[in-house]
Formats: C-alpha cells, sequence, structure tokens
C-alpha cells in the first residue's frame, strides 16, 4: 500500500509539472480597460495573438445610433484567443474575384461586435514597437478584422504590433436622420462607425504600452472603405493626435465622384423617406426593431460630411486643418468593382456632351467611344480611376500642402489562377500584409518575391514615415512637379504616372 501510495504521488506530481508546459501558449492576465485578458502564442511561439477585445460597450438597445460607450468591466480574465462576431451584416458568400479568403467568419456574427485583435512580437511591455491599426474594407456594409487574409502574424514578425478592428456597419454604422441629428448635442448623426473607429484609435493609444506598443508612433491603414476610413481620419478633428502615419489603399473622398459619401442633410431626407416607406416612423420603434429585420432595409448607407466628425475633405487639407503626417498610397491596374449601366458608343458620346459640354471634344480624345471594343476599354478605365483619382489627388495635396511626404504606388501584379480579374481591387492587400499562405492560388516566385518587397515597404513605413530601406527598389516621394509612382508587379521600379493625361484632365 505504500507502494501504491507513494506512486499515485509521483502522478501527482508529474501531472502537476506537465500542466504548466500544456499551458505555455496561453498569455495571461494582461490588463487593458475593462479588466485582464488571456491571449495565446503563435505555433512557433514567437508572436503574442489576443482576439476579440472589446474597445467599447456593445451599442444594442438604447446605444443604437450613438457615439461608442466605454468598455463595460468584466470580472476574472477574458478570454481572448477566438475570433469575435463579425459585426451584424448578411452571411458571406464569395462573387466576382472575392473568394471565402476575402469575406468574415460564418459565424459568429451580431451586433454586439465592437471588438480588436492584437498581434504582437514584444517580449516585454517596454520595448515601445510601432504599431498598425488595419481598418477593413467591404463598402461600409461588410468585412471585420477577423478576414482570414488580414492576419497579423508575418507582419508582427517584422518587428511591429499589429491592431484589427471591428466598426459598425451598414444601417447601424451611417444612418443620418433627422430625429439622430436633434437629438445629438453636435446636431448631426450618420458617422458611428467613424466613430467607432476613433473609439478603437483612443483604446490603441490608453493600452497599447501593455503589448509593447509605442502610442506615439500609430499608423493607420485600410483598404476599399478602409482607406475612405483613413482619408476620414486624416481630416477629422475627433481623431486629432491619435496616429502619426497614414496608409490609403484604393479608395478615398479629396475628389468630387468618390461615390461612397454624401452630404447630411441629403442623407437625411433620404434616409427617412426610406424608413418611412418600411413603416418605421420614430427613433423608439427603430431602435426596438431586431437587427436582422434592419439589415432589410435596402438603401445606401454611408460615410456623411457633416462638419463635426468630417469636415469638408479637400478643404481641410488646403486650409491645414488636418492630420498632417506621412502619407502611403495608390490603387490598382484593374481596380474596378463594376463597369456601370451598359450603354452604346453613341449613347456614351451623348453623355459626354450633356457632362462636359465644351469640353466634351478633350473628354472623348482621352476617353474614346468609337466603337464597342474601345468603350469597352474606355469603360475600364474609368472604373479604374474611380479610385486612381482619388489616391493621386490625396498624395498630390499632401504634396502641395503638408510638411510630411506622400508615396504613391500603382499594382499590376495579376494573381496566377482562376477567376481573373486582372490586378482587382483587393488584390494587393494580401501582398502588403504578408499574408499569401492564406489565399487559395497558385501563387510563383514572382509572387512571394513581390510579398516580401511590399510588405517590407509596408513595415518601413510604419516604422519611419519612409518605405524605403536596405534591398528595396527606390521608391521617389510623390512630386507634383515630377510625378512617379513606384510600380508594384513583375517588376518593380519607379515610373511615370499612368493615364497621367486623364487623372489631369478629371482633377480639373
Amino acid at each position: 500500500m505504500r507502494k501504491l501510495f507513494f506512486f499515485a504521488i509521483l502522478i501527482v506530481l508529474a501531472s502537476c509539472q506537465k500542466e504548466p508546459q500544456e499551458k505555455t501558449i496561453t498569455v495571461s492576465n494582461v490588463s487593458v480597460t475593462g479588466g485582464l485578458i488571456a491571449g495565446k502564442l503563435s505555433d512557433d511561439q514567437s508572436i503574442k495573438i489576443f482576439k476579440g477585445i472589446p474597445f467599447a460597450a456593445p451599442p444594442v438597445g438604447d446605444l443604437r445610433w450613438k457615439a461608442p460607450q466605454p468598455v463595460i468591466p468584466w470580472e476574472g480574465v477574458l478570454d481572448a484567443k477566438d475570433n469575435p462576431a463579425s459585426f451584424t451584416q448578411n452571411p458571406p458568400v464569395p462573387f466576382f474575384a472575392w473568394s471565402e479568403e476575402f469575406l468574415i467568419p460564418k459565424e459568429p456574427i451580431s451586433e454586439d461586435g465592437l471588438y480588436l485583435n492584437v498581434w504582437t512580437p514584444a517580449q516585454k511591455t517596454a520595448e515601445s514597437l510601432p504599431v498598425m491599426v488595419w481598418i477593413h474594407g467591404g463598402g461600409f456594409s461588410a468585412g471585420s478584422g477577423t478576414v482570414p487574409l488580414y492576419d497579423g502574424e508575418a507582419l508582427a514578425k517584422k518587428g511591429i504590433v499589429v491592431v484589427t478592428i471591428n466598426y459598425r456597419l451598414g444601417i447601424f454604422g451611417f444612418l443620418a436622420h433627422p430625429e439622430l441629428s436633434q437629438e445629438n448635442p453636435d446636431g448631426v448623426s450618420g458617422n458611428y462607425g467613424i466613430l467607432d473607429q476613433i473609439a478603437a484609435l483612443e483604446w490603441v493609444k490608453n493600452n497599447i504600452k501593455a503589448f509593447g506598443g509605442d502610442p506615439s508612433n500609430v499608423t493607420i491603414a485600410g483598404q476599399s472603405a478602409g482607406a475612405f476610413s483613413v482619408n476620414a481620419l486624416v481630416v477629422s478633428p475627433k481623431a486629432k493626435g491619435l496616429f502619426h502615419k497614414a496608409i490609403a489603399e484604393s479608395g478615398g473622398m479629396v475628389s468630387r465622384g468618390s461615390g461612397l459619401v454624401s452630404g447630411l442633410r441629403s442623407a437625411e431626407i433620404r434616409n427617412a423617406e426610406i424608413l418611412a416607406e418600411n413603416g418605421i416612423t420614430s427613433l423608439e420603434s427603430l431602435r426596438q426593431i431586431s437587427a436582422d429585420s434592419l439589415l432589410k432595409i435596402s438603401g445606401r448607407f454611408s460615410p456623411v460630411v457633416d462638419g463635426v466628425v468630417i469636415p469638408p475633405v479637400k478643404k481641410a487639407i488646403e486650409t491645414g486643418q488636418y492630420s498632417d503626417v506621412p502619407l502611403l498610397t495608390g490603387w490598382n491596374a484593374d481596380d474596378m468593382v463594376g463597369l456601370g449601366p451598359e450603354e452604346s458608343p453613341a449613347l456614351f458620346r451623348k453623355n459626354a456632351q450633356k457632362q462636359y459640354g465644351g469640353r466634351a471634344g478633350e473628354y472623348l480624345e482621352l476617353f474614346p467611344a468609337n466603337d464597342e471594343e474601345q468603350l469597352l476599354a474606355t469603360r475600364q478605365l474609368i472604373a479604374e480611376l474611380f479610385f486612381g483619382l482619388q489616391n493621386y489627388t490625396w498624395a498630390k495635396l499632401q504634396a502641395e500642402y503638408g510638411t510630411h511626404p506622400s508615396y504613391l504606388y500603382y499594382f499590376t501584379r495579376i494573381p496566377p489562377g482562376e477567376p481573373n480579374y486582372g490586378a482587382f481591387h483587393s488584390a494587393e492587400f494580401a501582398y502588403t500584409l504578408h499574408t499569401l499562405k492564406y489565399w487559395n492560388r497558385p501563387f510563383e516566385e514572382v509572387d512571394y518575391q513581390l510579398e516580401e518587397t511590399m510588405s517590407s515597404y509596408w513595415v518601413n513605413f510604419i516604422k519611419t514615415g519612409n518605405p524605403n530601406g536596405e534591398g528595396l527598389p527606390e521608391w521617389p516621394q510623390f512630386d507634383p512637379e515630377n510625378p512617379l509612382v513606384i510600380e508594384l508587379g513583375e517588376e518593380v521600379k519607379s515610373t511615370a504616372v499612368p493615364h497621367w493625361r486623364q487623372l489631369k484632365f478629371l482633377e480639373s
């Protein structure tokens, strides 16, 4: 019996010794606003990962269509190892070039979705590493910080802290309405999703030291709607001092015709009519409707220029009323998400006369449409320049009015495999975020080399405000007098701005 008891004790001791070894993947008791959290280590144990950290209270019930409120404290240690809910949106379904790697996980999806994720290589809190906060795209109606191609592990291994965030979407995040404006002390409504992004940046400022990050060296970055958001944050007085550099991929709102942005009053009127058509006539009833029912209300819900959260963008830059920070921006060679309604060459020319009057001849020389084939190429170019004009103009404005440099890129690499939509809208960010391994395509050596180059440019910029570094082709600062871009394709090189004459015409 004594021997049995002795062996039993050994087994218990052995299990006690083994237990901590099994839990070495857990990173425990990191203190953030609201309480303690526990994350995990990457498979190679080089990166600490925290997912689903709340940065604001759930915007439900009476908090619908209000500015984000402080985090609700929790008891004990919050488990931050798994993907949080993506904010309420339609279920993800692949379409066009956007396969499942570009979409949110199928679940969870919830109106309680104001969470962020952190990847850090820091071994101690005093390391003060540069920080990138990634703002997802999705047309302000879809997406989240847990899209597979946004995974932050690879960039974190290059010596930065990566943060991805969620924000309110669609009618939940961008409903401008007269009654909502009336209850707001500032007399505005509609930019709740942008206010969420600002709340996430405030969380970063207050908490990122706990992850070894430097709150005085934060870069905001995003693609598509995320790039529009970056532009909004750059000019928003409410975001001043919360970031120090900006990256905007395929998107902005500095030129007229950006598409996703409208004025406050026109949005209020439009949305009041939409709700009335759906039998909704009061805020009280609006806040009691289920999230699923609200999702079914069709309309365009996106940021508004309200003069409080988002001022007139171009004017803010020209008058110096913005965050003057280094800018890295650009667009893709096939940056089109739709070509608009079909029209014949004759109708295209007629519409050009109507729109451009005495300059129609100049326009049709730059955007010719003498036959169907030529018209298709012209429509593709117009679709590309929907984004190109925004990013070119933004880089130019920063060069002319700012004290910090801007850098402009043009992405031309066509990802191998099918479907082939060229260097399509969103094709670049898996290269910049170093996440090609999560994308199911038959990538070639040139792709992995480009991924290494582009992610190095991005990380260099995040660290210093300059993308250049040892072993990389020289990326010139943007100069309106000698406008050059870095072309990011099978070859990486500086070259003249593409479609220069067309851009100058549209700019004028």
